[in-house]
């Protein structure tokens, strides 16, 4: 049965400042709609206009429960504006990361202006088809990125089918497009003598991109060492590490995590010597300190790491090719994809390779895929072994040269 009724609500006494009971001003209806879901909806301050409107939303319900009105009619014409409001409270109130949350509602309302979407039952799957084929053909985005618009797209539709403000999905006919394809930036694992080159030419060389040589050298190997990424390097201070332990630790809060859980990974005993080593030099001020202030979620600046990795690459290059013996040697190395930022496949030597370095260093330890995937904190060991595990050609040979030969003729 449908009610009238007013709120109960606390607000402070301006007498005594104290919170007391109250009733809001306004007055709300509680109904049923027509698929027997209760429902509370504000009305107005005035009782009679209040049951005029809850009249007139029962007898709508009245037409939804008898056929004459479809109980989807008045979400399908909504103005799309409030489903997009509605959805981005829905992603905040999972805890979701705030910059997560913005960039998936701007690649929804970036594909609702591009097809000029103003309400639910304009979104057709040939639109978002012909704005994902625009993305890739016409403005030259990557197979990789049209997957991520398409998934959000997509669960802003699942979203809207449960609840109940569609009856179908009208995006489920489309499959994402095989990134194997097109890869824009694949990453490549650095050799142990390039990353030893690295730490040298960073520690020696001048600050860059806002850090010390010294701090970019302890980001680095704690990069390579740990498999952090850099939002979550960029949340450590000294209470991320617990060296009085056996085995000493580091660990990221859920809040800067990927995962949005507490990552805790095992530390290596030569990175926890060099660490405190660093220590004595970079002295926190603070327990608290970011001690590296890389990222935006965590300090005032979002440092482009990338090209802290091009400019230390570059600079140990220089110096690795100046120690040629003679011009033959200059020359072999000139040609060499040694210490490049970019090599000649294509591949990039950025900071996300170092946590690619981290993962094949794991695979040439012989460390099994099931750990390494673990230690990787993949949901899918694919992407552990698919992705992140690289395979050079000195590696390639030595695997063939181990098999047996052919059996001597008698």
């Amino acid at each position: 049965m449908a009610t009238l009724y007013k709120k109960k609500i606390m607000v402070k006494d301006k007498t005594t400042g104290e919170k007391v009971p109250s009733e809001t001003k306004k007055w709300y209806g509680r109904f049923r709609d027509a698929l027997g879901i209760e429902r509370a909806k504000p009305l107005a301050t005035d009782k009679k206009i209040a049951q005029q409107m809850l009249n007139d939303i029962l007898a709508k319900v009245e037409k939804e429960k008898s056929g004459i009105l479809d109980p989807f009619d008045m979400e399908m014409n909504k103005p799309i504006q409030v489903h997009f409001d509605d959805f981005e409270k829905h992603l905040r109130s999972k805890n979701s990361d705030p910059r997560h949350v913005g960039e998936v509602i701007a690649k929804i309302k970036r594909c609702a202006t591009f097809c000029d979407w103003q309400r639910l039952k304009q979104i057709r799957a040939s639109d978002v088809e012909n704005f994902l084929f625009e993305l890739r053909e016409n403005r030259g985005l990557s197979i990789q990125t049209s997957n991520h618009y398409l998934k959000a797209l997509k669960a802003f539709t699942r979203w809207l089918v449960r609840n109940l403000r569609m009856k179908l999905n009208p995006l489920d006919i489309i499959e994402p497009l095989n990134v194997r394809t097109d890869r824009r930036h694949d990453r490549r694992a650095l050799s142990m003598e390039e990353f030893m080159l690295l730490l040298q030419a960073a520690e020696t060389g001048p600050p860059a991109i806002g850090l010390t040589g010294p701090d970019r050298a302890m980001l680095y190997i704690l990069a390579a060492w740990t498999g952090f990424r850099r939002g979550e390097l960029g949340s450590l201070t000294l209470k991320s590490f617990n060296l009085k332990r056996n085995n000493p630790t580091v660990s990221v809060e859920a809040a800067y995590s990927k995962h949005r859980r507490d990552d805790v990974q095992v530390l290596h005993p030569d990175i926890v010597e060099r660490f405190l080593k660093w220590l004595e030099i970079r002295q926190p001020a603070s327990e608290s300190e970011i001690l590296f202030p890389i990222s935006n979620k965590t300090s005032s600046v979002d440092r482009r790491t990338s090209e802290m990795m091009a400019f230390d690459l570059n600079f140990a290059r220089n110096l690795w090719l100046s120690k040629a013996k003679d011009d033959d040697e200059r020359q072999t190395r000139l040609a060499s994809d040694f210490l490049r930022y970019q090599d000649s496949q294509g591949k990039f030597a950025d900071f996300h390779a170092l946590r690619h370095t981290f993962i094949t260093n794991l695979s040439r330890a012989n460390v099994s895929p099931k750990v390494a995937q673990t230690l990787a904190r993949h949901s899918d060991i694919r992407l552990t072994m698919q992705i992140y595990t690289h395979i050079d050609s000195d590696e390639q040979a030595a695997a063939i040269n181990s098999l047996p030969g052919l059996s001597p003729k008698i």
